[in-house]
């Protein structure tokens, strides 16, 4: 069966966000294209930011799908850890703030990055 790579970045029952990979099976469509089953969405937006933008630590508002169309993004953790992300290339946003927790930049959330000499382009479509 064919199956769609998913990259997550979501709020783990400690709180802190951590990236997390699953698949969605193609199981619609046909042998020529493979399709996914429907899934729901709440609308778009398209993004630039120049180059040398960083933000804040922040929790994602709306899960949503992150799109790569230009440039490079990476994305941090609060472990220290990040990830690197190239045109053609997504992850799942759903790192939302714990029910009753009141933001704490030194331990929830994720900042993210502009990288490299070119602009960056996201696509982001609300889930």
């Amino acid at each position: 069966m064919n199956v769609f790579n998913k990259v997550s970045l979501q709020t783990d029952p400690d709180g802190f966000a951590r990236f997390h990979e699953s698949s969605l099976p193609l199981s619609e469509g046909s042998a020529k294209a493979a399709l996914s089953a429907l899934q729901p969405s709440g609308g778009m937006q398209l993004r630039r930011s120049p180059v040398g933008f960083r933000s804040e630590f922040h929790c994602t508002d709306n899960p949503q799908w992150v799109f790569i169309l230009r440039g490079a993004m990476e994305i941090g953790l609060q472990d220290g850890s990040s990830r690197l992300f190239h045109p053609g290339q997504h992850f799942f946003s759903a790192d939302t703030l714990p029910a009753g927790a009141v933001f704490d930049a030194k331990a929830h959330g994720h900042w993210s990055r502009q990288v490299g000499s070119e602009p960056l382009e996201t696509l982001f479509v609300r889930a």
